[in-house]
């Protein structure tokens, strides 16, 4: 697991966003292109670190969560300030393009 970016469940996500800027990667194991963007996110988080806080989001145990915002691709990376999603990345990434999207939200 990453040591920048932790994984929560769908309530975990609900009340973090609620305290501050969230950045949340939905996924899940099965998916190639997230296995790719996880040690992208983790090295982004880490660069960014303080800015927001990172998280990971599995869709296939939080499938309400994961609808409630709209996810029908993955791994989408979504973007929450004041608790609603502002900003939203789908599909994989390499590092330089996440960091600049994120910098545009947080």
């Amino acid at each position: 697991m990453s040591k920048n970016v932790m994984e929560v469940s769908g309530a975990q996500l609900e009340e973090l966003i609620k305290r501050g800027p969230v950045v949340c990667d939905f996924w899940a194991g099965w998916c190639g292109p997230c296995r790719m963007l996880a040690p992208v996110l983790d090295g982004v988080a880490g660069e960014l670190a303080g800015r927001a806080t990172f998280v990971k989001v599995d869709v296939d145990a939080n499938g309400e969560t994961a609808q409630r915002y709209g996810v029908m691709s993955i791994p989408n990376v979504i973007v929450f300030k004041d608790g609603v999603p502002v900003g939203n990345n789908l599909g994989y990434v390499p590092a330089p393009t996440l960091k600049a999207f994120l910098e545009k939200y947080i």
